[in-house]
């Protein structure tokens, strides 16, 4: 089974993807997507780490997710991504496109398209429980930069699609999960 966890910052998402994977009796294996970058980013890191289950694996994937999940899933295997978000971000910065939104050029970034629709492509395909996070940030106001709404673009169009091939879909908010699929 797939699963898409959403919701805004702050919102419990990672708690309640953590609880699930807990809960899955399967090894646990946690495919983080962010990088230690600056010192706030490693305080977030080590805090998600503190939360984790001692005994879960751990994986660091920048940037080639369908690639690390075929890898590591399996049957008996509960893999959780957090977050898409962080990594749709690390996209746009390693290929072409935050160069071409910033520039005000229309955005033709094989490296972000190939990564996604290989996301898209691949997570029916896998076997075992796959839990992704991912925030929702179209629920505010439109960005002021080419490149911050290039980011909401993307990322709305994101979740669209990795919800659609998942079997369940979750919105997080203060805590509370609502269950849209």
């Amino acid at each position: 089974m797939r699963e898409l966890i959403i919701g805004g910052a702050r919102s419990g998402k990672s708690v309640l993807a953590e609880r699930r994977a807990s809960e899955s009796g399967l090894r646990v294996i946690y495919v983080a997507t962010a990088l230690a970058l600056d010192a706030e980013m490693s305080r977030r890191i080590e805090q998600h780490r503190v939360r984790r289950c001692p005994e879960w694996g751990l994986v660091v994937e920048p940037l080639e997710l369908a690639a690390t999940l075929h890898r590591y899933a399996a049957p008996e295997v509960c893999l959780l991504v957090d977050c898409l978000t962080l990594w749709l971000s690390n996209l746009l910065f390693a290929g072409e496109a935050a160069n071409q939104a910033e520039a005000g050029e229309a955005v033709h970034c094989q490296r972000l398209a190939g990564a996604t629709q290989a996301l898209v492509d691949r997570l029916p395909k896998l076997p075992g429980r796959v839990i992704l996070v991912s925030n929702e940030v179209g629920c505010g106001i439109v960005p002021t930069t080419p490149l911050s709404r290039l980011f909401a673009d993307e990322h709305g169009r994101l979740n669209q699609r990795v919800a659609a091939v998942c079997e369940r879909v979750t919105l997080v908010a203060a805590g509370l999960p609502l269950t849209l699929k």
